[in-house]
């Protein structure tokens, strides 16, 4: 009778670290999409700008713009390149450990990821909500810009589920190298 309920409570584990693992996937997708969305924005803005200023007609704000837009493109993109292993590693020493050594320092590489970018993403939260709280607007459009600082904090929270996401995996003995 033990051994079933500690099976139905693994699986019950499995199952939903399979469907949290899904909807980090997810998100990160999302998040990959709205980026991109924003690449095509920003490059536009970057564009009309040059096209005006050849007519003497600078687009004022610009400057601004490319930088709020550039915020979401890069954040947005940081869950995913994490799901995909696409940050730079630096392996020259790790690569020659044993695999049991070379998993130990994956792991700890996940959670100080996860607990590091955590903090961040609340760092910058907490940043967002002073803005948000006085009112602030951009120098040039005087536009809010607190939005795109919650968003940048979402973008390092999906990193860090990911991360999560990927000790989880690697605790429990999966996806080898």
């Amino acid at each position: 009778m033990k051994d079933q309920s500690f099976t139905n409570i693994s699986a019950s584990r499995r199952l939903f670290m399979k469907y949290f693992e899904q909807a980090i996937i997810f998100l990160n997708k999302i998040f990959l999409i709205v980026g991109g969305i924003a690449v095509l924005a920003l490059m536009s803005v970057a564009t009309a700008n040059v096209v005006l200023r050849i007519f003497h007609i600078p687009f004022r704000g610009a400057y601004e713009l490319v930088s709020f837009i550039g915020a979401i493109v890069i954040a947005f993109a940081l869950g995913f390149t994490q799901q995909r292993k696409g940050h730079i590693v630096v392996d020259i020493l790790t690569e020659r450990y044993p695999k049991g050594l070379s998993k130990a320092f994956d792991i700890v590489n996940h959670l100080v990821t996860m607990i590091f970018f955590t903090i961040i993403s609340w760092q910058i939260y907490r940043v967002g909500m002073q803005i948000w709280n006085s009112g602030e607007l951009s120098e040039t459009l005087k536009i809010i810009y607190h939005p795109f600082i919650f968003a940048v904090s979402l973008g390092f929270i999906t990193l860090s589920l990911t991360a999560l996401v990927q000790l989880i995996t690697d605790i429990q003995g999966g996806e080898e190298k």
